[in-house]
Parts: structure tokens; sequence; C-alpha cells
């Protein structure tokens, strides 16, 4: 355990000696060493667009490692902040389902934590793009109030800015079960999808109709709300979905 913490605080004091007060935050994982006795860190490449504040391991490296090797646990620094895991590590702790390490430099303290079933609550996420964002709080809010699993689709930070690009929502809805209502119904039931087009090209933001003319949903750069439905929300409404499993109760 000892020599794990001790090859991370290396690494943090050499990102803080090559960028200062701009240090990023590495990331890896540990496996057996190559007798199979022992531990062994590797490094990943932070692919998040802030790797200041977080990282993001790219998903193809990991899966390729994980299928030769067996994953012990993540980890990864905290430059200038403290050692406990974030929201967002938490979710992926849970996730990923292996222990995590994190190393805050300059403090040189250490955390470690396991999965123990954490869920992140609806309202007050801070935004992280693919662990803590407007689609997962859609696919978390399916899976504990209704049961229903929603896959969980790779996308790049920001992929909403290129109006050729994937229009992730989009193409996907329907795969997931999710029937578009006709224009105009002024019908919203609880669950209800919403996709609007924010500021990009595309439709790029989804919420859920909770009833009483509320949505949940989480706005990019900003943390989940529970907010009226109307004015600016209403305007940039593209699809009115319903899933369903709610088409065939009606």
């Amino acid at each position: 355990m000892f020599e794990i913490v001790d090859a991370i605080v290396k690494i943090a004091q050499e990102e803080e000696a090559a960028r200062g007060y701009k240090a990023q935050e590495r990331c890896g994982v540990i496996v057996a060493g190559d007798d199979k006795k022992g531990f062994k860190l590797i490094e990943l490449a932070n692919t998040s667009s802030d790797p200041e504040n977080y990282f993001r391991m790219d998903p193809v490296e990991y899966h390729t490692l994980a299928e030769a090797q067996q994953i012990l646990a993540i980890w990864h620094t905290h430059p200038n902040q403290a050692a406990e895991p974030t929201p967002a590590d938490r979710v992926m702790i849970e996730e990923l389902g292996v222990p995590w390490h994190i190393v805050s430099w300059p403090q040189g303290h250490h955390s470690y934590s396991e999965p123990v079933g954490y869920e992140a609550p609806y309202l007050d996420r801070p935004f992280v793009h693919g662990i803590l964002d407007c689609y997962a709080l859609i696919r978390d809010w399916y899976k504990r109030e209704w049961g229903i699993e929603l896959a969980d689709f790779e996308r790049a930070e920001e992929w909403w800015k290129d109006k050729d690009g994937p229009d992730l929502y989009v193409k996907n809805f329907a795969s997931q079960g999710f029937v578009e209502l006709p224009e105009g119904t002024k019908d919203y039931q609880e669950g209800d999808v919403l996709l609007m087009q924010v500021m990009a090209p595309q439709t790029n933001h989804g919420a859920i109709y909770v009833g009483d003319g509320k949505i949940l949903h989480h706005v990019f750069g900003r943390r989940s709300e529970m907010t009226v439905y109307g004015g600016f929300w209403l305007k940039t409404l593209t699809h009115h979905l319903r899933h369903e499993s709610r088409l065939q109760q009606q």
C-alpha cells in the first residue's frame, strides 16, 4: 500500500514541478506485478477537456488493458484540492467496481475508497460530462423510479458543437424505447423526456418532466436542478418523447 501511495505522490510532484498552479490530474490503473506478486502502476492519458479539475481515461485504452490484465484499482491525483473523492469520483467508483486511490498535492494526503452502493442525488450535482450530465440524470431517474435500464453512450467532449456531428440524443432515443409524440402535444406526463437545442447547432439537452409543470435537468456547466417548464425551455424544445412502457398503459 505504501509503495503505491509513494509512487502516486511522485507523479503528482512531477506534475506540479512541470506545470505549477496549472497542474493537471494524472490517472491510471493498478494491476498485479509481472510475477503475479506485488503491484504495478500504469498511467493512462487524461483525455478530459478540463484536466486541471477532472480526469477521463480513454475508454478504448482502459477496456483494452482490462481485457489483458486484471485491474485491481484506479488511481488519480487531485492537484490543489482535497484527496477525498468528488461526487463524480464516487459515481465512477460504483460503475467500475474497483477501489480507488486518490492523492492530493501539494498536501500529500491520500484516500482509499471502495464501492459502497453510492447513488448521486438528483439535485445539486456538479456537471461532469459523461459522468454527471443531463443524460446521466435521465438514466438514473429511469432506473431508480421505474426500473428501466437505459444504455450509456460514449460521448465525446462538447460533441454538440459540431452541426454535422453524431446528434446523440436524436440518433439513439428510439433504440432505448422512446417514441416521439406529435409536435405541439400539450399532454405532459411524468417521465416524459424533453429534448432541447440550447445554444448549439443541434439537439443537445434532455430533461425529465416530473409533474406539476416542472422538469428535472442538468445544464452544461451548472448544477442539476428542478425548475418550472416554460419560457426559454419551452422555446428550445425539439422533441417530446414518451417511453413505450408508458404508452402501453394508456
